[in-house]
Parts: structure tokens; C-alpha cells; sequence
């Protein structure tokens, strides 16, 4: 009996080392882990590495939003100018006044339309932080703030008008560096049920204030796209299904004579000095030509368009 005691006493005694037993551990492994995760999302498992790859090519085969950038932040400066831009509909975002401005009609009524946009901020400024921001310009006390243009994509262009269920008539400009006349353009666009107008990112008019005023508020409704290389920008359009129609002095058709333009098309106006690009000549599907009997050399980019996109409106009623 003694020594069934000092036994028990061995095995229970602190002095030798712990306590036998599991100190808990095996109770909590017995514990259940939940469910078994289905094979395809158990890591190593044939099924789920093939779920991986569909994963992988569904996420490869989503669009992603494209844009064609934005332009520069522009400054108009001065009383009328800044009138004009507030009257004519420019986007703006800030418009400074000089403190201790002398307060004429111009001002007021600047003041009045931009109040009443109710989303351009009005901030007083000491005359030297608008010297400071206008570079020594003569602001006489009123500058406004442009924000930069948001560019489309040329692609959806296109990509609208089909949706749509309607033929793409899309304007691309060559080498046009005058603001007003990519104005006038987008303004023709307009009235003519175009769906846009494609210019360069460089050596070209991009959307300032001056193309905004041009364009008397349409440029609001009618998207300006910028492409980074126009002649792969036209032959994009090409593969998808519209023609390229180039305007060029010397071109082998007419006008008033191609049948293209009643489809799907694209039309390329030069500059009126230099024209079309040798590339983007060789680009189009057509060189056509506006027959001129007054004997005039050219027309600007905006008259132009204006009348090939007339012709164009004439075909699709």
C-alpha cells in the first residue's frame, strides 16, 4: 500500500516537472474547424487553380474606361473678355475680383452671371496675387478661371453612334492650330447631327475658352476627342466599319458625288495653307474636292466641314 502512495505521489508531485496531462490542448483539437471548403477554393487543388484562370481571364476581357485626357487649365483676363466667356457659356470654375475694384457695369454684370451659374466660386484678391497669377497681364481687376477639357476617347465616338443605332459622322482635323476654327466646327458638327470631332494631341486647337465661345454652347452636347497618332486614330475608325473621307484641292471626286458619305464616316479636314498630311492623305478611302466657281484657293477648316457635313446630313434624311 505504501508504495502504491509514494507511486501517485510521483506522478502528481510539482518538484519532478509538470503535471501530467494535456493541459487542455487536446480538448481544443478535437474542436471543429467548420465545413470543408469546396475543391475549387482549397489552395494547391486542381480545381481551384483552374478557378484561378477563369478568374484571371474574365477579369483580362473587362473594358476599361478610356479617356483622351485633359487639357490645361486656361486663365481669362480682363473685363470684356471675362464677360463674354461668363455670357457665351465657358465652363469656369473661379472667378477673382481685385478688392477695392471700381465697380462699372462690366463688373456687375460679370458678376451677376457668374452668380447665377451658382457653380463658379467668387474670391476677392489683392491686385498683386493677379498680377502674380496672370503674369503682368492687363486684368483690370477680373480674372477667370477655366478648368481643363475633358477629352473623349476616339473610340467612343464611334462606339455612341452604334449604340445608338445610328451611322457614325465624325469630323477629324489635320494640322487646324486656330482655336476658333475648331469651334466652328464642333458648332457644325452640331447643327448637322455629327457625333463628334477628333483632333491631334499635338500641333492642333484643343478645346480653350476661345473654341468654347466659337462654338456658342454646343461644344456642351457635342464630345472633342483627342487621339495620340490621328493616322492610327483613322485607321481604327477603317477596321470598324467607317469610311475615311479626306477634303484635299485636288481630289478625285466631288462632293456632292460620293455615295459614301451617306454611311458610316469619317471626314478629314486639313489646314487651310498646308492641307492634309501626306500620311493622313494616303489614310483616307476617298480624296473628294468642293467645287468653288468663285475661284477662291481654299476654305477654312469650320466653312468646309460645314458644307461636306451638309452633304453628308442630305443622304442620311
Amino acid at each position: 500500500m505504501a508504495g502504491n502512495s509514494q507511486r501517485r505521489n510521483r506522478r502528481t508531485s510539482n518538484k519532478k516537472g509538470a503535471q501530467v496531462g494535456s493541459g487542455g490542448k487536446r480538448r481544443r483539437s478535437l474542436e471543429g474547424k467548420g465545413p470543408t471548403p469546396p475543391a475549387s477554393a482549397r489552395k494547391g487543388h486542381k480545381k481551384n487553380r483552374i478557378a484561378n484562370a477563369q478568374a484571371k481571364k474574365t477579369t483580362a476581357r473587362r473594358p476599361v474606361a478610356r479617356r483622351g485626357g485633359k487639357g490645361t487649365s486656361e486663365m481669362v483676363v480682363g473685363r470684356n473678355p471675362v464677360f463674354e466667356a461668363l455670357r457665351d457659356g465657358v465652363p469656369a470654375s473661379t472667378l477673382y475680383v481685385q478688392q477695392f475694384i471700381d465697380n462699372d457695369e462690366r463688373v456687375r454684370e460679370a458678376l451677376q452671371l457668374a452668380t447665377g451659374r451658382g457653380n463658379i466660386n467668387i474670391m476677392e484678391a489683392p491686385r498683386p496675387e493677379l498680377d502674380r497669377m496672370t503674369n503682368g497681364l492687363n486684368h483690370q481687376g477680373l480674372v477667370l478661371q477655366v478648368p481643363p477639357y475633358e477629352y473623349a476617347h476616339p473610340e467612343d465616338l464611334a462606339a455612341a453612334a452604334f449604340d445608338d443605332g445610328e451611322d457614325p459622322l465624325i469630323v477629324a482635323l489635320d494640322g487646324v492650330t486656330d482655336p476658333r476654327n475648331l469651334g466652328a466646327v464642333v458648332r457644325s458638327v452640331s447643327a448637322f447631327g455629327g457625333h463628334g470631332v477628333v483632333v491631334p494631341e499635338r500641333r492642333a486647337a484643343g478645346m480653350t475658352a476661345g473654341a468654347w465661345k466659337t462654338s456658342a454652347g454646343t461644344a456642351a452636347r457635342t464630345p472633342v476627342a483627342r487621339a495620340t497618332n490621328l493616322t492610327r486614330a483613322l485607321e481604327s475608325y477603317q477596321k470598324a466599319g467607317l469610311v475615311v473621307v479626306g477634303l484635299a484641292a485636288d481630289g478625285e471626286h466631288e462632293v456632292g458625288d460620293l455615295e459614301a458619305l451617306g454611311g458610316p464616316v469619317v471626314i478629314v479636314v486639313g489646314s487651310e495653307g498646308k492641307g492634309l498630311s501626306r500620311l493622313v492623305g494616303e489614310t483616307c478611302d476617298y480624296l473628294v474636292r468642293i467645287p468653288m466657281p468663285g475661284g477662291a484657293e481654299s476654305l477654312n477648316a469650320g466653312v468646309a466641314a460645314g458644307v461636306v457635313l451638309y452633304e453628308a446630313a442630305k443622304r442620311r434624311v
